[in-house]
């Protein structure tokens, strides 16, 4: 299947950070505000999933969410998932089939980590899914200018010149 016919079939949108995705879960669920730390303003589901569909001339920008984020390779060439912890250090992922390349079907985000994606190969696509405990909610997902990851991580200018926007 190409890339379109992925996003026709599964439905997908355009992500805000880059890509296309579909929610395909949210528990019905919820933690209340009082058991969830100060970070959060409201309840939260006990956890979402989407679908995420990146393509090799675009990217999902660094952003950043407060949850977990649990990524699923299922279909096309890797990505290249860049990190940046709290700290400021910098770090790399494959995700993909590929375990001989050193590749990894399942990677977990640490929750306030910094993080962005592209796909390796290109002319190509990869298609993941993601999960997200507890569940994903706009309010906490931030999405910096590239100006504002240089000034927070100036050390990291160039990936910001890649995957900022």
């Amino acid at each position: 299947m190409t890339a379109q016919e992925i996003i026709d079939s599964l439905g997908l949108q355009e992500h805000p950070e880059g890509g296309y995705f579909k929610e395909t879960y949210r528990s019905v669920g919820e933690i209340e505000a009082e058991s969830l730390d100060d970070a959060y303003a409201g309840k939260r589901n006990y956890s979402t999933a989407i679908y995420f569909l990146l393509q090799s001339e675009n990217f999902s920008a660094f952003h950043k969410i407060k949850q977990d984020e649990f990524w699923h390779f299922y279909k096309g060439t890797c990505l290249k998932l860049h990190q940046i912890s709290p700290k400021g250090e910098y770090s790399t992922v494959l995700i993909g089939d590929n375990l001989l390349a050193g590749e990894v079907p399942q990677y977990v985000v640490p929750g306030g980590y910094w993080f962005a994606a592209e796909v390796v190969a290109p002319n190509s696509f990869a298609l993941v899914g993601c999960t997200v405990s507890p569940g994903f909610d706009f309010a906490d997902f931030v999405l910096p200018s590239r100006k504002e990851m240089k000034d927070l991580f100036p050390q990291h200018s160039a990936v910001f010149d890649r995957l900022c926007r």
